[in-house]
């Protein structure tokens, strides 16, 4: 199979340096970075020669990165990108043109200081060997015209005229502000908590600090020794919940600020979000192969919803905020199903339509698994309190756990379900992350069929469809063995024909 090499502006075919302007930048940066060796090396090392060893450190940091600036080059040139660096070590790289899955174009505030952006080039391919960022080619210093000329190329295949207008967009979805509402719900905040939390304690420990000698915590703490426990956890509660809820909200707009989603003439979803560092992500919408609603249960029981999309090239982020499939943040629940529906070209999102259920011995094995998961903590405090290393009331607080963990089984079973749906499979699980995903039957690379003991035992089976997107796979767990082998067949017609023995009838 031949591919069609695009035609390339003759600007783009020579060599091209990065923008001059990233020198008043990179040294300061590295100047920040190497403040902890110029502190340390002045307090400790005054008087001998560290202090010198210190210095030169941080010179021959801000060197290498001046001359990375100066040395780095790339080209778009016989079919492939290339992009050359290195003073004393010269390094190489080249990526076919037709590897290229995703063109990232990020602005952080050092960036936008002088109009620049970021250009991150990804083949979409990556090992835990190599890294997450061994696949990419980063061309971390642009202005923000050639950033626009390179997507455009690399994406599109097609010659860029500066001069013309930018091609006509539809929009699909522009963030509202009534929007703010999900944020306390996504509990984003309460990761900047526990972050905060452990470096100030660390770094106490670290100084041999005892909070209780600090003058304002040790009045708090006298105070708090006068005051009844039940009162002191409604309070802590209550402040959590407010300090949770800002941080939350202030994270909602620094990331989905100007959030808008089109829809380009060449057939690319573009992204573009963010208040400080801006990003701006684009999806071929050929290598689109679904979308994946997500629910988090405190985001579903406020009625909102996420959607990320299933493509090729794109890896998931944490959260499904970082991820550069995002198409929508935190909304109403409606208008994602009404996003996904005009991301897929459909007239209803496949994800809305009703599922089948999964058979009641499903329930009895969530159910097992949450209930015993509760029992065996409850167990292992009780062991700890009757040596006296742990107080008593820890194993009883486990044990109340039981029946809250009893009701997260059953909405772990109610939400379980699958359907075919046009020419998309759909699959839904999970009860505290309720995810819903629909992906297209023909992007399916194969159907695997496997079940525990257990599940042999209650007659079940877990049907896995592997596809060259987003995780990789999907799963539709739990399901009847008759009904599972049949949405299997119908998901990928005659794939297990061959394997499938037929019982005949009496």
């Amino acid at each position: 199979m031949s591919v069609e090499t695009p035609a390339v502006t003759p600007e783009l075919d020579h060599w091209h340096r990065l923008d001059r302007r990233m020198l008043l930048i990179r040294p300061v940066l590295d100047l920040v970075k190497s403040l902890p060796v110029l502190v340390g090396t002045v307090i400790l090392g005054r008087g001998n020669d560290w202090e010198w060893f210190g210095l030169g450190i941080t010179a021959l940091t801000v060197l290498i990165g001046v001359s990375h600036v100066l040395t780095s080059r790339y080209r778009i040139a016989d079919g492939q990108v290339e992009w050359t660096t290195g003073l004393l070590l010269r390094k190489h790289r080249a990526i076919p043109l037709d590897r290229i899955r995703t063109v990232d174009v990020t602005s952080e505030p050092k960036h936008r200081l002088f109009s620049l952006s970021a250009v991150r080039i990804g083949t979409g391919r990556h090992s835990s060997a190599q890294g997450a960022n061994k696949d990419q080619l980063v061309l971390d210093a642009v202005s923000q015209t050639e950033a626009h000329r390179l997507r455009t190329v690399l994406l599109h295949r097609k010659e860029v005229v500066t001069e013309s207008a930018p091609p006509p967009e539809q929009v699909v979805a522009e963030v509202d502000r009534k929007w703010l509402r999900y944020a306390p719900f996504t509990l984003s905040g309460l990761a900047v908590v526990g972050a905060v939390f452990a470096a100030v304690w660390h770094f106490a420990h670290q100084l041999n600090i005892d909070p209780e000698t600090v003058g304002p915590l040790r009045d708090l703490m006298d105070d708090l020794a006068n005051t009844a426990v039940w009162l002191i956890v409604v309070i802590a509660a209550v402040a959590l919940l407010v300090v949770v809820s800002l941080l939350s909200v202030g994270g909602y707009v620094l990331s989905f600020w100007n959030f808008r989603l089109t829809r380009e003439t060449e057939g690319t979803l573009h992204v573009r979000r963010g208040l400080i560092t801006t990003r701006s992500v684009s999806i071929e919408e050929e290598r689109l192969r679904g979308v994946e609603v997500k629910e988090p249960l405190p985001l579903r029981i406020a009625g909102g919803a996420r959607l990320t999309a299933i493509a090729g090239g794109l890896r998931e982020g944490k959260g499904g905020d970082k991820g550069g499939g995002l198409l929508l943040p935190p909304a109403p629940v409606g208008r994602v199903h009404e996003v996904a529906a005009e991301v897929l070209r459909e007239n209803v999102d496949p994800a809305t339509v009703p599922l089948a259920r999964h058979p009641r011995r499903a329930l009895a094995r969530r159910l097992t698994r949450a209930v015993n998961g509760v029992l065996i903590l409850a167990a292992a405090l009780f062991g700890l309190a009757w040596i006296d290393f742990l107080p008593s009331w820890m194993w009883q607080a486990a044990l109340v756990m039981v029946p809250l963990a009893a009701l997260v089984g059953w909405d772990r079973y109610r939400n379980l379900g699958h359907a075919i749906v046009g020419r998309y499979l759909v699959s839904r699980s999970g009860s505290l992350a309720r995810a819903t995903v629909a992906i297209r039957r023909e992007g399916l690379i194969g159907i695997v069929v496997s079940r525990s003991f257990f599940q042999r035992r209650a007659g079940l089976i877990t049907v896995t469809a592997p596809i060259a997107a987003g995780k990789g796979a999907y799963q539709v767990v739990d399901v009847g063995e008759a009904d599972g082998l049949a949405m299997a067949e119908q998901a990928a017609p005659g794939l297990l024909t061959p394997f499938l023995v037929r019982t005949p009838q009496r």
